[in-house]
């Protein structure tokens, strides 16, 4: 079969207009970005946003494996099926990331025949977003430096500055830097950080608003240093707030594209769920659901991570009320949590499969737990076997869960009509009570005790000495009651990212914890996790190239 690339530059683009069309958006109401792309006006959301709300579907999966899962391009390709079946629906997806299309992971347009174009557009600088985000931070960064440096009228501690500058790239060099250094004109020398800029507050501040004005909260209110009095210094303290909010003036509008079978999708936003909230904007996905009767989202990684996020951060902020959860795994997938080598995994292994499961079953587990109906697809492989389907098919019945295969990924829509009239029958049978997993009037201990136990099936959580003394002054400033983002790897339900199938027993680290007061919760960074990736020792880089035709190879 072709690459993704190649299925990717062959496909006959429709005009972004007639794509439009579709959800009966005028060209008026289009901010155009060549033939292929364009942002939606502030007129459209004006015009729609007191229609009633279509119903909500997040796709979700197991735990990441070198097996590969295929969330996105299940997303991609349910939506596609729904399109076959007559269905108005939309997808409302994240925008990637520089960093994992450069080093290891791809892209995250979807694959095969069931993906998102133009695909080169959006895995690069698509429309500018992620540029404008990395730009209002540092521009925050470096007014923050500047006022340290022409006599610190806020009376800023440079020992507790902590806003960090940040890059959409794997650069793990970056990570713990100093500034200042040369003579007494070039600044205050002080440590200083980078993250990846997916686990930038301006990403979550985007994601999280619903417009402008609340957008200008968001960032004014978020805090870059304490005072050696320890009072918290805002962008608002730094008459930061207009400027940033100016950069990010476009990249605020959502953004309309297509799938190879011309259906809409719309793409805005991409925090990573291993080190942020994982999810694509609410501005995003309130609008597609005033435009489509269906609408198919997102959230990254693992359901221990990203629907977690989606439904304990982006619903309780934005009021949404999914209708059903898709939970993607693959055959491959749980062999390997079985303990199988991944160049064994296209051998049949009934009793690795059944050891593996259970990874399977605590995602169901926990995705119940919030009131959702929940349909499994396996996405399917050449090599799964008649008998591997059937225990997981079996498995997945006795536990109150629709099943289907997916078979998108060579497809395209046709292969994931069965996976689409499974949902549809959801949506039309079963009732979500969706609540989220803990209230807000719990301290920021028990919240991240209820995630850790509740989620990941942790027997405890301890914390350093660092994160303690944190967790405390989020408390005295009064915000408490924010719920919060769990940055952990996404390999494993645990910390420890060797610790595959379903751990139990087992001790949860908390070694740092900061408050978004911008976006409105509470991070708490568990085990070795990293917000500034680094590149493996072959990045993807290394094969990408462009001919003199302009002709981009090597992109996954």
């Amino acid at each position: 079969m072709k690459s993704d690339i190649e299925i990717a530059q062959e496909a006959k683009m429709d005009h972004i207009t007639k794509v439009a069309a579709q959800l009966d958006i005028s060209a008026d109401e289009l901010e155009l970005y060549g033939k292929y792309k364009a942002k939606l006006s502030d007129e459209l959301w004006e015009r729609i946003k007191d229609r009633e709300d279509g119903k909500l579907v997040l796709v979700t999966a197991i735990n990441p494996t070198p097996a590969g899962e295929g969330k996105t391009t299940t997303s991609i390709g349910l939506g596609e099926a729904f399109g076959r079946l007559g269905k108005k629906a939309a997808l409302a997806l994240r925008e990637p990331s520089l960093g994992p299309c450069f080093g290891i992971k791809g892209g995250a347009a979807g694959g095969g025949y069931a993906q998102v174009v133009p695909m080169e557009d959006l895995n690069l600088h698509f429309t500018g977003d992620f540029h404008a985000i990395t730009s209002a931070n540092n521009l925050l960064a470096a007014l923050l430096d500047n006022h340290i440096q022409q006599g610190n009228e806020l009376g800023i501690d440079p020992r507790q500055v902590v806003w960090k500058r940040c890059l959409d790239m794997n650069d793990r060099s970056l990570r713990n830097i100093v500034v200042g250094l040369g003579s007494k004109m070039d600044g205050m020398v002080r440590e200083d950080h980078f993250i990846i800029t997916v686990a930038s507050e301006i990403m979550a501040v985007l994601c999280l608003a619903d417009n402008m004005e609340d957008l200008k909260k968001r960032l004014g209110r978020m805090i870059v240093a304490y005072t050696f009095a320890n009072k918290p210094v805002t962008a608002d303290d730094l008459h930061a707030t207009g400027a940033m909010a100016a950069l990010l003036k476009d990249a605020l509008k959502p953004n309309l594209i297509q799938t190879l079978e011309h259906n809409p999708a719309i793409v805005h936003g991409g925090p990573f769920a291993n080190i942020a909230h994982g999810c694509n904007s609410v501005r995003a996905t309130k609008t597609a659901l005033k435009l489509a009767d269906i609408v198919i989202t997102e959230a990254g990684f693992g359901a221990d991570l990203g629907a977690e996020k989606f439904f304990d951060i982006k619903c309780r902020m934005a009021g949404l009320k999914p209708d059903a959860v898709v939970l993607v795994a693959t055959i491959r997938a749980l062999k390997y949590n079985g303990g199988v080598l991944k160049e064994n995994l296209s051998q049949e292994n009934l009793d690795a499969l059944k050891k593996g499961i259970v990874n399977l079953e605590k995602h169901i587990e926990n995705l119940q737990k919030y009131r959702v109906p929940v349909v499994v697809t396996l996405n399917s492989f050449v090599t799964d076997t008649d008998g591997e389907i059937a225990f997981v098919e079996q498995f997945c019945r006795e536990r109150n869960c629709e099943f289907a295969l997916s078979r998108v990924w060579e497809r395209g829509g046709e292969g994931g009509v069965a996976l689409a009239e499974k949902v549809l029958k959801t949506l039309e049978t079963k009732t979500s009570d969706f609540t989220p997993l803990y209230e807000d009037s719990l301290s920021l201990t028990e919240k991240i005790g209820t995630v850790a136990k509740e989620i990941y099936g942790a027997k405890e959580v301890t914390y350093s000495p660092a994160a303690q003394k944190e967790l405390k002054r989020i408390e005295e400033l009064g915000m408490g009651d924010f719920p919060v983002c769990m940055a952990k790897t996404q390999y494993s339900l645990s910390d420890d990212q060797t610790k595959l199938g379903r751990p139990e027993g087992f001790t949860l680290n908390v070694r740092e914890v900061y408050v978004s007061a911008g976006a409105g919760f509470v991070v708490a960074i568990t085990g070795a996790i990293m917000t500034m990736p680094g590149l493996p020792k072959i990045p993807a880089a290394n094969g990408i190239d462009v001919d003199d035709k302009g002709k981009i190879t090597g992109l996954f």
